[in-house]
């Protein structure tokens, strides 16, 4: 049987199935039946929240170097581990496949991920067959990466040339000691600045770097990454905090491991005065301060003690071509069979999209104290992507 944390059906989610549970009595928990009627292609699609489809996460590995306490921690994560085969993968033409057709639905921003996306062969050639596609309103994708910066150094220019648009790095410390001890494989935080550097130089513009906060263990470290950026990159490069989150199933989460980011705004506008800014666009994940000085913003994702569930966007492609609807979902829907050719074509794929995200009704972070006892079950963070 799989296991119940790895973001396939565990017993409870297919008992939910089975006694035909509804979406308003568990919203996770259960597993609609996919409509096949001919789906939208002029952007009104809503979930049952009225929520639109307009960015799409792509999984491209469940592979990582890092052994991050709070994703991969090398207790569940060790030499012993198994990945997922190659064969396994989606290659680059069926996520292609499957965002062409999420972008006919409204999708607007398709964010590379894993993993650590740039253990993926040849990632340029897959970025430069999505800037290729278009829009409903015939412009090209916006196209994101999320990387933890150890291989970027080397690739920034030839993702930049390929056409990828946005960069964002994970950075949970600056002191050298405190992010060996968070990546937990003893990597330098040096090569990640480096790697920041030479996206810097590429061309990457407004790059975000993303902390993960966790109290009693790198909360510490907030306000000198804050000073950093502050004082070597200003507003070219926009720093985010982000709440330790009850992602997966195995990163020993506590709500009091929590700082949460009223709290840790208070501290950084104690040593540099802040001022709050309008989101860029709907369904912005963080919410966004810049300094009353004008040097530079920052921003906290605060999914713990600020949900933003009724304003979600998002879905996630895994590496192995299973849709999530929510990052704490426990499982998704396997578009393999799909794309592999045992059902159909590209009308197909759409329709079975559509379905998908008309019956989507999940609000995990809304209904967290509830659902972390009904449902035990979560898909791991490194399976679905950030």
């Amino acid at each position: 049987m799989p296991s119940s944390c790895d973001g396939r059906m565990g017993p409870a989610g297919a008992a939910a199935q089975n006694a035909g549970m509804d979406a308003r009595t568990a919203p996770l928990l259960w597993i609609p039946r996919v409509a096949s009627e001919a789906a939208p292609l002029d952007g009104t699609l809503r979930d049952r929240r009225q929520r639109p489809w307009r960015d799409l996460r792509i999984s491209l590995t469940d592979r990582c170097n890092f052994r991050c306490s709070y994703c991969m921690p090398r207790s569940r994560f060790g030499p012993g581990h198994r990945f997922l085969p190659q064969a396994q993968l989606l290659n680059f033409e069926e996520i292609t496949q499957v965002a062409r057709q999420a972008l006919a639905l409204g999708v607007g921003t398709l964010r590379l991920t894993g993993g650590e996306p740039l253990l993926r062969r040849d990632l340029a050639g897959l970025v430069r067959q999505l800037a290729a596609l278009q829009t409903l309103e015939g412009t090209a994708p916006d196209i994101a990466l999320t990387t933890n910066g150890s291989l970027l150094a080397g690739q920034a220019a030839a993702l930049r040339d390929a056409g990828l648009n946005r960069l964002t790095v994970s950075l949970d410390a600056l002191d050298d000691a405190v992010f060996q001890r968070m990546n937990d494989v003893g990597f330098p935080v040096a090569e990640v600045l480096r790697g920041l550097e030479a996206a810097q130089r590429a061309g990457f513009e407004r790059i975000k770097v993303n902390m993960v906060v966790r109290r009693g263990v790198n909360d510490g470290e907030a306000l000198p990454l804050a000073g950093y950026f502050r004082k070597n990159y200003g507003a070219g490069m926009v720093l985010r905090f982000i709440e330790f989150m009850d992602a997966g199933c195995h990163n020993g989460w506590k709500l009091d491991e929590v700082l949460p980011s009223d709290v840790l705004r208070e501290r950084i506008a104690g040593q540099w005065p802040l001022l709050p800014l309008a989101a860029t666009r709907d369904g912005e994940t963080a919410q966004r301060w810049r300094y009353a000085d004008g040097n530079g913003e920052i921003g906290f994702i605060s999914s713990v003690s600020h949900a933003f569930c009724g304003d979600c966007t998002r879905a996630r492609l895994t590496a192995d071509g299973r849709l999530f609807t929510c990052l704490f979902a426990p499982q998704g829907h396997d578009l393999r069979p799909l794309l592999r050719g045992l059902q159909g074509s590209e009308s197909l794929l759409r329709a079975r999209l559509a379905g998908i995200w008309a019956q989507r009704g999940d609000a995990y972070s809304e209904q967290r104290e509830r659902l972390r006892r009904l449902q035990p079950e979560r898909a791991d963070m490194h399976v679905l992507g950030g």
